[in-house]
């Protein structure tokens, strides 16, 4: 989030090491993509695992506002070849841009379900007089910049798609789609959003840096409770609710879809990132392995 990265000879037995998860410095990071063909490149200068935890926040579509009731987390592994990709930021620094790497088990988010009351409707009976709705991403993490943390500029770009769930809506119905994603670009500097949305600013939260304990070269970045903030996104229409898209109009009239920029909002909060990176995969490997118990 914020706004962030040979197997080594253990105690543990070869088996225990890859069941076990790794701790400290490194927890959360057990499917960075480490062997992936990608992060395997010699090519690259900079290859890295970054894991966040999304703890609160919530979203705006029109009138409906929606709390993130549970944790959220996002993981994925990271590249930069030498001479790779850079962004400007608007005060004229520039800073590295990565490319990404989807984790082991193809996860790159994770969320609970929310149960999201129906406009007009009192809610007292879940997936009928509300709709249980799924966050899932829609497409691959993109532009990953962990030091545009501060600046006027998206962490990462995350394609998402809404899906809802109720009793009379059927099992596809969906706001937002692979082809016609709603595309969040959070930040924790300012947004710059089409009107009646105002201008918001997110936050960095505290930053750690912090060497390998067990003497390998990887540098670990924290960013601890930061806010992300993005209200210049539109929302579609929805597609796939009920018999043959029939129910479609209904979704839409009730949520106010499709919505444009300047009327939503995301705020991700309590936003805990960890970005492990290294100049060497094999390093990068051996200090998550040495770091499993």
């Amino acid at each position: 989030m914020a706004a962030a990265l040979a197997l080594v000879a253990v105690t543990a037995s070869p088996a225990s090491a890859a069941t076990s998860q790794p701790s400290g410095l490194y927890t959360g990071m057990g499917t960075c993509p480490t062997s992936s063909t990608q992060m395997q490149d010699p090519n690259q200068a900079i290859v890295g695992c970054v894991v966040a935890t999304i703890g609160g926040g919530g979203f705006t579509v029109g009138s409906t506002q929606v709390n993130f009731t549970s944790p959220m987390t996002v993981a994925f592994g990271a590249t930069w070849a030498k001479g790779g990709p850079t962004v400007t930021f608007p005060d004229k620094t520039t800073a590295t841009l990565f490319s990404t790497v989807a984790p082991t088990d193809g996860d790159e988010l994770q969320s609970s379900p929310l149960d999201v009351p129906i406009p007009g409707l009192s809610n007292f009976w879940p997936g009928v007089t509300s709709a249980i709705v799924l966050i899932e991403p829609a497409g691959p993490i993109t532009d990953f910049a962990p030091l545009s943390a501060g600046e006027n500029y998206p962490l990462f770009q995350l394609p998402i798609k809404l899906h809802l769930l109720n009793a009379f809506l059927g099992l596809d119905c969906y706001v937002g789609s692979d082809s016609t994603p709603i595309m969040l670009d959070p930040t924790s500097g300012t947004t710059s959003p089409p009107p009646p949305n105002q201008p918001v600013k997110g936050s960095t939260g505290a930053i750690s840096i912090k060497a390998d304990p067990n003497g390998f070269k990887s540098t670990v970045v924290g960013f601890a409770g930061a806010t992300m903030v993005d209200n210049a996104l539109p929302v579609p229409g929805a597609s796939g609710c009920g018999l043959f898209d029939s129910a479609d109009w209904i979704v839409n009239l009730l949520f106010g879809l499709p919505s444009a920029a300047g009327h939503n909002a995301i705020t991700l909060s309590s936003v805990t990132t960890t970005l492990a990176v290294d100049s060497s995969d094999s390093d990068l490997t051996n200090a998550i392995n040495a770091s499993r118990k």
